[in-house]
């Protein structure tokens, strides 16, 4: 089972997360997306596994101390959040062709 985590180490939600895998047996390819970000492309592709939209990802508070515009959408915004990743919503696990945010941590659990 290959499991990759866009992990934060400084995010209490995204700790707790990867702690409740952990407990499971299972070692996630950790990706701390404020260093590597994802591209347009794995961003595209997690948003269409969580069957999301751009904003349904993007934390607003940072997104606006970013300066990321309110009208912004589609590829526009998802270009944003590649270049601002701190307005990336978090933690994101995927596994396979399935996604979750962990928001709370326990919804990762329906993918694993």
């Amino acid at each position: 089972m290959s499991v990759k985590m866009y992990h934060n180490p400084k995010c209490s939600k995204s700790r707790q997360t990867l702690a409740l895998i952990q407990e499971r047996g299972v070692e996630p390819d950790i990706i701390e997306y404020l260093v590597n970000p994802p591209t347009a492309s794995e961003l595209k592709n997690i948003l269409d596994m969580l069957g999301l939209e751009p904003w349904d990802i993007v934390r607003r508070k940072e997104a606006l101390e970013e300066g990321i515009a309110n009208d912004l959408d589609g590829d526009a915004l998802i270009q944003a959040i590649c270049k601002y990743p701190r307005a990336l919503q978090r933690p994101i696990v995927v596994k396979d062709d399935k996604a979750a945010v962990g928001r709370p941590p326990e919804k990762v659990l329906d993918i694993l």
